[in-house]
């Protein structure tokens, strides 16, 4: 089992930035690919980056390739996404997501959530 808990969001103005944090544990994570998703009401939900935990291999949805950066610290178990140059279109709940078998941008091939963190970019 691994427990996912996501922080970091809020509300920020247009052209803001904001840092999310996923924290994981429970299992060793050097064979778990991490995802970025976010879900804004009445949407499905959305693909942004995924990082491959052993290697940092990355890799981007286009939509946010160049504003959006996926990483993390082994150290703390914890991988991140800071988002730059915000747009109210970016309102959404965040999720973080593992899989142990896939480095997708599918989320069925995830096969734990966190709870989601809610931001809101107001114009």
């Amino acid at each position: 089992q691994v427990l996912l808990v996501e922080s970091g969001g809020g509300l920020v103005q247009a052209g803001g930035s904001l840092r999310l944090s996923c924290a994981a544990s429970g299992r060793t994570l050097s064979r778990y690919a991490m995802g970025w998703f976010r879900q804004a009401p009445g949407k499905e939900r959305e693909f942004l980056a995924a990082i491959r935990w052993s290697d940092a291999t990355l890799y981007y949805e286009d939509s946010v390739k160049g504003r959006f950066t996926i990483s993390r610290n082994n150290a703390v178990n914890t991988v991140y996404l800071r988002m730059n140059s915000l747009k109210p279109e970016d309102t959404a709940v965040y999720y973080c997501a593992a899989s142990r078998v896939a480095f997708s941008r599918y989320s069925y091939e995830y096969d734990y959530w966190g709870q989601g963190t809610q931001v809101t970019v107001s114009s």
